[in-house]
């Protein structure tokens, strides 16, 4: 069966690393959900907008294949630029469209992690404080909308290159920290859950979306954490289908 891979977030997610600065992407054995079915993959992997290009899914994705031979990987793509937390809550379009397409990946798939990044539409100050919640919330409906309980959740970093978007005059300069910050507790708080580090990556000239070199690095970074997180949630499986046996030995006593 395909081991997929959900990705979600904003527009750092979808990928906005410019083609013509990377190498071809690695479609061997690389799955893409396209209206519902798996096509060999092609860029942009996550076309949300015209300005899509590379993502650090691809790079995820060669990694998780790389470390399991004749395993088909899919990714499913649902990551929508511009976009805050409250358009990612339950009920509203971006989430029911992502669980949507995720239900659908798991008639032929079995999703094997989520890939979040998204934070620069939240740094507004009004926004800040409820972050945390917001962000917890949404991994919890997830998990328990798709039945993801034992599978990674993985977090991004922002980028330390907001400190001068803008020139340095803006919401993200002043506020990425904290969101990053915020995302580490949520990490380090929730079982099956990592933080991926963005010290050091690289911006386009806009700085706010990470190059296409960094993006293909970031990818790399969420496979280690995810690499972590793997013989955990192995370890949670098992014990889940345990104690479920368990119980079912009990209801027939």
């Amino acid at each position: 069966m395909i081991h997929s891979i959900l990705l979600i977030g904003q527009s750092n997610a979808g990928g906005r690393g410019f083609v013509h600065e990377a190498p071809p992407i690695d479609s061997e054995n690389i799955l893409v959900l396209r209206n519902g079915r798996w096509r060999k993959a092609y860029r942009p992997v996550n076309p949300d907008r015209v300005t899509s290009g590379v993502c650090f899914a691809e790079t995820f994705a060669t990694q998780y294949r790389d470390a399991h031979p004749g395993v088909e990987v899919g990714i499913i793509p649902c990551a929508d630029g511009g976009t805050q937390l409250m358009q990612w809550q339950k009920g509203a379009l971006l989430y029911d469209h992502a669980v949507n397409c995720a239900k659908l990946a798991q008639r032929t798939s079995h999703i094997v992690a989520v890939l979040w990044h998204q934070g620069e539409s939240d740094c507004p100050d009004d926004r800040v404080p409820l972050h945390n919640q917001r962000l917890s919330d949404i991994l919890d409906n997830f998990r328990a909308d798709l039945g993801l309980q034992d599978v990674p959740f993985i977090i991004g970093g922002l980028g330390d290159f907001l400190i001068n978007f803008k020139g340095g005059d803006s919401a993200q300069s002043r506020n990425y920290l904290t969101i990053n910050r915020s995302m580490q507790s949520i990490a380090e708080s929730k079982p099956l859950c990592g933080f991926v580090s963005a010290e050091g990556l690289s911006a386009n000239a806009d700085n706010i979306h990470f190059s296409a070199r960094a993006l293909l690095e970031f990818g790399k970074r969420y496979y280690e954490v995810f690499e972590r997180l793997e013989d955990k949630a192995r370890v949670f499986e098992e014990k889940t289908t345990m104690d479920a046996a368990i119980r079912g030995e009990l209801e027939n006593l």
